[in-house]
């Protein structure tokens, strides 16, 4: 039923929490995961020149940067496929480039992903308005399933 179960991480703890339940499901329906980061673009935004709009623009340092930290990304996630392959779980990793909730779906439905599981910082109201929130962009436009994991407070 679930064959591949995508994993959101973003090197965070708390992202984290979602992998055991990932885990479970995958050990259950003996499921490969799909461990997978999702990085900004780098890419700013200028205010540009009045009547013509914001224009996009890219540094070479910015480049730099972004080199850096998907250098790190790809660390972080072969240490995550090392913690699941030593429980005997089939995985792989992920990492593509974009905005996260669209780059996590747009890689999903390429890769022919089953479920979806994220952790969720249960932000609420006017801090989620504020700041996006990915996991509630996935429940509201996935038709993939969405397991959603509240993490503890660390």
């Amino acid at each position: 039923m679930f064959n591949k179960i995508m994993v959101c991480l973003d090197g965070s703890k708390l992202a984290e929490q979602a992998l055991p339940y990932a885990m479970e499901v995958a050990e259950a329906f003996k499921s490969k995961l799909v461990l997978f980061s999702a990085l900004p673009a780098p890419v700013i935004v200028a205010p540009g020149i009045p009547g013509v709009g914001p224009v996009p623009v890219q540094t070479d340092s910015m480049v730099a940067e972004a080199i850096k930290g998907e250098q790190a990304d790809e660390a972080y996630l072969d240490k995550m496929v090392k913690r699941a392959k030593e429980k005997g779980i089939e995985a792989e990793k992920g990492i593509d480039i974009g905005l996260p909730g669209k780059t996590i779906l747009d890689y999903a439905e390429k890769k022919g992903i089953k479920l979806i599981a994220i952790a969720t910082h249960g932000h609420g109201g006017l801090e989620r308005a504020l700041l996006g929130s990915v996991a509630d962009y996935l429940i509201r436009n996935s038709s993939i399933p969405v397991l959603v994991v509240r993490p503890k407070k660390i």
